[in-house]
């Protein structure tokens, strides 16, 4: 017994936080998971992708359009935004760029025709956070609606696929965010929804406690195998053993191909613009 309280020499277990990114990171390639996160400085990337550059500024005007009044939240201001945001990185030249600027301006304006965003979401850009087995799960959902009571996971998309309910049940990001925002917030969520901008289409599921459970299980799996190389590095353990690449298609277009001899040799280099949605 220790002056200042109990110890029964009983270490507690520590949690390990985690991301939807660093995970998801992590299990496609664990290489690229130490360059990302842990290896300073930070080495050597690509430059900007078209596509990141297009989605981040769709993702900056849908958030900046709840700091307005309901009243200030039409197409025409959704499409002003596009244009006072905009970005080139990434793409092949001046033209290609006011081609999607163009199709941006319309993309979320048709959004905002469509839907009624005349309301308060529980949270836009939210940090939601919560224990969960080994792990203290966290992350940042793009917007929580608060619907009837119930909250709902929102997650905009402007990739070259159209999502399906498949994939909105299939998603471990968006099941976190279910899990944490229900601590966060103090309220039910179960469903979880895809909004493609380029298609106008929504993907939607629902969770049950058992699909959160299995999403929960393979996310715990991961981070275990990540907080033990992560350990072993800290030991002076072999890093290219504890972070090996994965080599595949996706190191086309890895930020860090100039930083990793396996991906470039595993597929030729892409261009910056070549993941645009058609």
């Amino acid at each position: 017994m220790s002056q200042l309280g109990f110890d029964y020499g009983v270490q507690p277990k520590r949690l390990t936080k985690v991301t939807p990114a660093r995970l998801a990171t992590f299990d496609d390639c664990p290489r690229r998971y130490r360059l990302s996160y842990l290896d300073r400085p930070t080495p050597k990337r690509t430059g900007p992708w078209a596509h990141s550059t297009l989605g981040a500024v769709v993702h900056t005007v849908l958030k900046s359009l709840f700091d307005l009044p309901a009243n200030r939240r039409t197409p025409q201001r959704a499409a002003a935004m596009v244009t006072e945001q905009w970005k080139d990185g990434g793409f092949a030249d001046a033209e290609q760029a006011a081609r999607y600027r163009a199709r941006a301006r319309e993309w979320v304006s048709d959004y905002v025709e469509r839907h009624d965003l005349g309301f308060e979401p529980a949270g836009v850009e939210r940090w939601v956070s919560t224990p969960a087995g080994g792990m203290i799960v966290e992350g940042r959902a793009d917007r929580i609606d608060d619907r009837d009571g119930e909250l709902v996971i929102v997650d905009y998309k402007t990739g070259r696929r159209e999502p399906d309910e498949y994939e909105a049940r299939a998603s471990q990001a968006l099941a976190m965010y279910v899990v944490a925002a229900r601590r966060t917030l103090r309220r039910p969520c179960r469903r979880v929804e895809l909004h493609h901008l380029p298609s106008g289409t929504i993907a939607a599921a629902e969770h049950t406690e058992e699909s959160l459970g299995r999403q929960l299980r393979r996310a715990e799996e991961t981070a275990g195998d990540m907080q033990r190389a992560v350990d072993t590095l800290a030991e002076d353990g072999d890093r290219d053993e504890l972070f090996p690449a994965r080599p595949g298609p996706r190191c086309s277009w890895c930020d860090f191909r100039p930083s990793c001899a396996e991906g470039q040799q595993a597929a030729p280099e892409a261009r910056s613009w070549q993941l645009l949605a058609p």
